[in-house]
């Protein structure tokens, strides 16, 4: 039997995501139509082995997670449970916290996913290899690909070419280390735990003469800091290196490559999720999905790298690309969105243009990653894509570029490279 635990984060984790995070929990985002999450429930479903999937996070239980939780068990016939944290207590501290609840029933293993990844999730995979290498480790990490001055950026990964042993890791280094990247997706057995209590037990010595409010701090571990490298020194540890597709989503822009990669994901494993042309019907361009309470008009191009929210009107001649509409936004006749987000029941006016800078990874490099660039470059907004929050309108004929409006905004002219406040 086996287990899966999902590290959801919290809500000053979302950062990256505003304003899209005001509305809704980072997690439970949609990508190519569904909730980020979802795609993890779905990848562990296809897992006969695995019997429970746990989400570790610090967020308050909210109607809006009791509700994912509910639906996605009933629709999944899996257990599926949250499991609340006091505090951020990182990628290791959580399970650790937890131990208990993820070794009840005696699983043999179980996985572990960072929420904000997206990828094939190729788990399957990851357990035969496990098997294939019997009792020789008690970690599995998966890994890919990137150029190295991207992979600065992530956990970096040397291995045994022939054994696929991790002999090294070091969490962003430096200077370049290895072209193997950490995917934030891995395997373990229970022995982890073992490792675990020893730096729990190490940090709390450390602390001992601290203020107990200080001494809580022995419960934050990080696996990519206080775990993986030693590890490896211990020849505990193995990496699986996917050549499918894998992506972090941290920022909003990041959220529609994601899109594009689940939206050509479904030719093989969700067809029915695409939009297809048909005769009296919107033109389709691509991937595209559309939720089948949206209203679109048959003159409207959608496409490529569409996704249309619940209950979305989109009139007569709109022209919608690499974009992704949340639930009820109404996109007036001959409007255009372009590289955009637009936040739940935002109107965008007649012959309105809402463009943003598509933060995709150099399309000539096939290790390119997306990059996590900061919201402010020499002192002025790095162009990305235009995000607009909940409940934004825009009137007829003016254009909004490469901005970031706050939910809940009125505007009665064009900008440019401008957070709206």
């Amino acid at each position: 039997m086996l287990k899966a635990v999902v590290l959801i984060g919290g809500p000053q984790k979302g950062t990256r995501f505003r304003p899209l995070s005001f509305e809704v929990a980072k997690p439970l985002f949609p990508v190519a139509g569904i909730p980020m999450l979802q795609h993890h429930v779905e990848a562990c479903a296809k897992v006969p082995e695995i019997k429970e999937i746990i989400l570790i996070g610090f967020y308050q239980p909210n109607e809006e997670l009791s509700r994912f939780l509910a639906s996605a068990q009933q629709e999944f016939k899996i257990s599926l449970r949250y499991l609340q944290e006091f505090a951020g207590l990182g990628t290791g501290g959580g399970i650790y916290h937890f131990r208990d609840q993820i070794l009840s029933g005696g699983p043999c293993a179980f996985f572990l996913m960072n929420a904000d990844v997206c990828s094939i999730f190729p788990l399957a995979e990851m357990l035969r290899f496990h098997h294939r290498h019997g009792d020789s480790h008690c970690g599995i990490i998966l890994g890919t690909t990137a150029n190295r001055e991207q992979s600065l950026n992530y956990g970096c990964i040397v291995e045994n070419q022939e054994t696929n042993e991790v002999l090294h890791f070091v969490e962003k280094p430096s200077t370049f280390v290895s072209d193997i990247i950490n995917c934030g997706i891995y395997l373990f057995t229970p022995e982890i735990f073992v490792h675990l209590g020893k730096v729990f037990q190490r940090k709390q010595d450390e602390l001992q003469e601290d203020p107990p409010c200080t001494r809580q701090m022995a419960e934050v571990i990080h696996l990519e800091q206080d775990i993986f490298t030693m590890l490896a020194a211990q020849k505990q540890l193995y990496v699986y290196k996917t050549h499918h597709f894998w992506s972090q989503i941290k920022s909003a822009g990041s959220a529609i490559y994601a899109s594009r990669l689940y939206l050509n994901q479904y030719h093989e494993t969700h067809p029915e999720r695409l939009a297809a042309n048909q005769e009296g019907a919107q033109k389709i361009i691509g991937d595209v999905f559309i939720h089948q309470t949206a209203n679109v008009d048959p003159t409207a191009v959608l496409g490529p790298n569409v996704s249309v929210g619940k209950g979305v009107w989109i009139g007569a001649g709109v022209r919608v690309r690499e974009s992704i509409v949340l639930h009820g936004a109404v996109l007036q006749d001959h409007c255009c969105v372009l590289n955009s987000i637009v936040g739940w029941d935002s109107v965008i006016g007649k012959w309105a243009r809402v463009e943003g800078t598509p933060s995709d990874p150099n399309p000539n490099d096939p290790y390119a990653k997306v990059d996590t660039e900061t919201l402010f470059r020499d002192g002025s907004l790095t162009p990305s894509i235009t995000i607009l929050g909940c409940n934004v309108n825009i009137p007829s004929e003016v254009i909004i570029r490469n901005s970031i409006v706050l939910p809940h905004k009125d505007l009665n002219r064009s900008f440019k490279n401008q957070i709206i406040l």
